[in-house]
Protein backbone atom coordinates (compact mmCIF):
# COMPACT_ATOMS: atom_id res chain seq x y z
CA UNK A 1 0.00 0.00 0.00
CA UNK A 2 0.86 3.63 -0.63
CA UNK A 3 2.03 5.27 2.43
CA UNK A 4 2.17 9.40 2.54
CA UNK A 5 4.56 11.32 5.22
CA UNK A 6 2.68 14.20 6.40
CA UNK A 7 2.38 16.84 8.47
CA UNK A 8 -0.48 19.18 8.42
CA UNK A 9 -0.94 22.66 7.28
CA UNK A 10 2.88 21.86 5.44
CA UNK A 11 3.83 21.65 1.52
CA UNK A 12 2.35 18.00 1.78
CA UNK A 13 -1.17 19.45 2.24
CA UNK A 14 -0.89 19.64 -1.42
CA UNK A 15 -1.14 16.08 -1.67
CA UNK A 16 -3.88 15.62 0.06
CA UNK A 17 -5.60 17.70 -1.96
CA UNK A 18 -4.09 15.90 -5.38
CA UNK A 19 -5.17 12.92 -3.50
CA UNK A 20 -8.87 13.46 -2.78
CA UNK A 21 -8.74 15.15 -6.58
CA UNK A 22 -7.76 11.66 -7.54
CA UNK A 23 -10.60 10.17 -5.32
CA UNK A 24 -7.41 8.02 -4.14
CA UNK A 25 -7.51 9.14 -0.80
CA UNK A 26 -8.44 5.57 0.94
CA UNK A 27 -5.54 4.17 -1.50
CA UNK A 28 -2.82 5.83 0.71
CA UNK A 29 -2.08 5.34 4.61
CA UNK A 30 -1.51 9.11 5.66
CA UNK A 31 1.01 9.04 8.38
CA UNK A 32 1.03 12.46 10.05
CA UNK A 33 4.54 13.23 11.79
CA UNK A 34 6.17 16.33 12.50
CA UNK A 35 8.68 19.03 11.26
CA UNK A 36 10.62 21.67 11.99
CA UNK A 37 8.53 24.97 11.24
CA UNK A 38 10.15 28.26 10.46
CA UNK A 39 8.53 29.23 13.74
CA UNK A 40 10.66 27.41 15.48
CA UNK A 41 8.58 24.65 16.96
CA UNK A 42 8.05 21.51 15.50
CA UNK A 43 11.27 19.06 15.26
CA UNK A 44 12.38 16.12 13.17
CA UNK A 45 10.54 12.65 13.46
CA UNK A 46 12.35 9.70 13.71
CA UNK A 47 9.08 7.95 12.54
CA UNK A 48 9.92 9.52 9.17
CA UNK A 49 12.01 8.24 6.68
CA UNK A 50 12.69 11.33 4.44
CA UNK A 51 16.36 11.27 4.21
CA UNK A 52 15.92 15.32 5.57
CA UNK A 53 13.01 14.57 7.67
CA UNK A 54 10.53 16.56 5.38
CA UNK A 55 7.60 16.46 4.10
CA UNK A 56 5.97 15.18 1.64
CA UNK A 57 7.19 11.62 1.62
CA UNK A 58 5.87 9.17 -0.67
CA UNK A 59 6.32 5.34 -0.19
CA UNK A 60 5.31 2.43 -2.28
CA UNK A 61 7.09 -0.37 -1.16
CA UNK A 62 10.96 -0.35 -2.10
CA UNK A 63 9.92 2.85 -4.28
CA UNK A 64 10.24 6.16 -2.15
CA UNK A 65 9.62 9.69 -4.04
CA UNK A 66 10.53 13.39 -2.50
CA UNK A 67 9.57 15.83 -3.59
CA UNK A 68 6.09 17.60 -4.35
CA UNK A 69 6.28 17.95 -8.16
CA UNK A 70 7.66 14.46 -8.29
CA UNK A 71 5.11 13.12 -5.97
CA UNK A 72 2.38 14.56 -7.90
CA UNK A 73 3.67 13.08 -11.45
CA UNK A 74 3.94 9.78 -9.57
CA UNK A 75 0.38 10.20 -8.60
CA UNK A 76 -1.58 11.31 -11.53
CA UNK A 77 0.30 8.70 -13.45
CA UNK A 78 -0.51 5.58 -10.91
CA UNK A 79 -4.11 7.16 -10.90
CA UNK A 80 -4.95 7.79 -14.11
CA UNK A 81 -8.63 7.85 -14.40
CA UNK A 82 -8.61 10.69 -12.17
CA UNK A 83 -7.38 12.31 -15.15
CA UNK A 84 -5.18 15.17 -12.94
CA UNK A 85 -2.15 15.07 -15.26
CA UNK A 86 -1.74 14.18 -18.44
CA UNK A 87 -0.13 10.79 -19.61
CA UNK A 88 2.68 10.05 -22.05
CA UNK A 89 1.77 10.07 -26.01
CA UNK A 90 -0.92 12.74 -25.06
CA UNK A 91 0.17 16.28 -26.55
CA UNK A 92 -0.09 18.25 -23.15
CA UNK A 93 2.55 15.34 -21.41
CA UNK A 94 5.10 18.15 -22.00
CA UNK A 95 3.49 21.34 -20.94
CA UNK A 96 2.15 19.06 -17.88
CA UNK A 97 5.96 18.36 -17.15
CA UNK A 98 7.11 21.73 -17.43
CA UNK A 99 4.92 23.63 -15.05
CA UNK A 100 5.92 20.81 -12.61
CA UNK A 101 9.64 21.62 -12.83
CA UNK A 102 9.00 24.82 -13.22
CA UNK A 103 7.55 25.65 -9.95
CA UNK A 104 10.10 23.62 -8.35
CA UNK A 105 12.85 24.99 -10.04
CA UNK A 106 12.05 28.89 -10.62
CA UNK A 107 8.75 29.62 -8.76
CA UNK A 108 10.01 28.13 -5.36
CA UNK A 109 13.54 29.61 -5.46
CA UNK A 110 12.39 33.10 -6.69
CA UNK A 111 9.72 33.67 -3.84
CA UNK A 112 11.69 32.64 -1.25
CA UNK A 113 14.42 35.02 -2.64
CA UNK A 114 11.89 37.92 -3.06
CA UNK A 115 10.34 37.45 0.52
CA UNK A 116 13.84 37.88 1.92
CA UNK A 117 15.05 40.88 0.01
CA UNK A 118 18.28 38.44 -1.40
CA UNK A 119 19.59 40.03 -4.80
CA UNK A 120 22.13 39.09 -6.63
CA UNK A 121 22.90 39.21 -10.89
CA UNK A 122 23.63 35.27 -10.16
CA UNK A 123 20.79 34.41 -8.85
CA UNK A 124 18.57 36.10 -11.09
CA UNK A 125 20.34 35.11 -13.75
CA UNK A 126 20.10 31.53 -12.92
CA UNK A 127 16.27 31.74 -11.44
CA UNK A 128 14.89 34.74 -13.03
CA UNK A 129 13.69 37.36 -11.12
CA UNK A 130 9.83 37.55 -9.09
CA UNK A 131 8.39 40.01 -11.89
CA UNK A 132 9.78 37.71 -14.98
CA UNK A 133 8.04 35.05 -13.19
CA UNK A 134 4.74 36.47 -12.43
CA UNK A 135 4.40 37.91 -15.84
CA UNK A 136 5.15 34.41 -16.96
CA UNK A 137 1.87 32.87 -15.08
CA UNK A 138 0.33 36.10 -16.01
CA UNK A 139 0.76 35.62 -19.75
CA UNK A 140 -0.70 32.02 -19.25
CA UNK A 141 -3.85 32.85 -16.83
CA UNK A 142 -4.92 36.06 -19.30
CA UNK A 143 -5.67 34.02 -22.00
CA UNK A 144 -7.35 30.75 -20.23
CA UNK A 145 -8.50 29.58 -16.92
CA UNK A 146 -5.95 26.68 -16.10
CA UNK A 147 -2.51 26.37 -16.90
CA UNK A 148 -3.08 23.43 -19.10
CA UNK A 149 -6.21 25.32 -20.93
CA UNK A 150 -9.47 23.98 -20.57
CA UNK A 151 -8.27 21.44 -17.78
CA UNK A 152 -7.34 21.96 -14.36
CA UNK A 153 -4.72 19.67 -13.71
CA UNK A 154 -1.95 18.88 -10.32
CA UNK A 155 -0.18 21.59 -12.01
CA UNK A 156 -2.30 24.30 -10.53
CA UNK A 157 -2.46 22.71 -7.34
CA UNK A 158 1.12 22.84 -7.19
CA UNK A 159 2.05 26.06 -9.18
CA UNK A 160 -1.02 28.04 -7.25
CA UNK A 161 0.16 26.98 -3.64
CA UNK A 162 2.43 29.91 -2.78
CA UNK A 163 -0.64 32.28 -3.72
CA UNK A 164 -2.89 30.64 -2.02
CA UNK A 165 -1.20 30.10 1.17
CA UNK A 166 0.37 33.37 1.39
CA UNK A 167 -1.84 35.39 -0.26
CA UNK A 168 -0.97 39.08 0.16
CA UNK A 169 2.15 38.39 0.71
CA UNK A 170 2.74 36.81 -2.38
CA UNK A 171 2.57 40.34 -5.24
CA UNK A 172 0.17 39.44 -8.22
CA UNK A 173 -1.80 40.22 -10.77
CA UNK A 174 -5.41 40.36 -11.39
CA UNK A 175 -5.52 37.37 -13.83
CA UNK A 176 -3.56 35.02 -11.29
CA UNK A 177 -5.26 36.08 -8.20
CA UNK A 178 -8.47 34.76 -9.88
CA UNK A 179 -6.65 31.46 -10.72
CA UNK A 180 -5.32 31.03 -7.41
CA UNK A 181 -9.19 32.32 -6.51
CA UNK A 182 -10.39 29.43 -9.04
CA UNK A 183 -8.05 26.63 -6.79
CA UNK A 184 -8.85 27.79 -3.61
CA UNK A 185 -12.89 27.09 -4.15
CA UNK A 186 -12.35 23.45 -5.30
CA UNK A 187 -14.08 20.83 -3.15
CA UNK A 188 -10.87 19.18 -2.37
CA UNK A 189 -9.51 22.54 -0.81
CA UNK A 190 -11.87 22.57 1.65
CA UNK A 191 -12.17 19.05 2.33
CA UNK A 192 -8.30 18.96 2.76
CA UNK A 193 -8.76 22.12 5.29
CA UNK A 194 -10.99 19.97 7.05
CA UNK A 195 -8.46 17.20 7.66
CA UNK A 196 -5.44 19.02 8.34
CA UNK A 197 -7.84 20.51 11.05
Amino acid sequence: MLTLFHSPKSRSTSILSLLLELDALDEVEIRHVTIPRQDGSGGRDPANPHPEGKVPYLVNGHDHIRERGAIMLYLTDLFPEGRMGPLPGDPKRGEYLSWLFWYQGVVEPVAVLEFTGLKHPALQATFRDYDTMLARLDEVLTRQPWLLGDSFSAADLLVAGPFIYFGDVMKSTPAVAEWAGRVQSRPSMARTAELDG
